[in-house]
């Protein structure tokens, strides 16, 4: 599943640098996350990095876009294709 950015983001900035897939942009108000490119950081961490980094915990599942651990393995290899 993608994750996404609530209405509780104050617009630090941390999340952005952490995205391995740069799928994190600045919005307005707040930042927002593009779900065809979030993996939750599946190969490249064991957790979302994006997560830990927020400081007010404002990064949640996506009940939007739900997608399994498979899916996300294959979203990731993709993008490694790609490069």
């Amino acid at each position: 599943m993608s994750l996404l950015i609530n209405d509780e983001c104050i617009a630090c900035d941390a999340c952005r640098e952490e995205c391995p897939n740069e799928a994190i942009e600045e919005g307005d108000p707040f930042y927002v996350i593009d779900p065809d490119r979030c993996t939750e950081c599946v190969g490249y961490y064991d957790e979302p990095s994006c997560v830990g980094v927020c400081p007010v915990d404002a990064i949640i599942p996506d009940p939007d876009n739900v997608e399994s651990v498979e899916e996300l393995k294959y979203k990731y290899e993709q993008f490694q294709e790609g490069e």
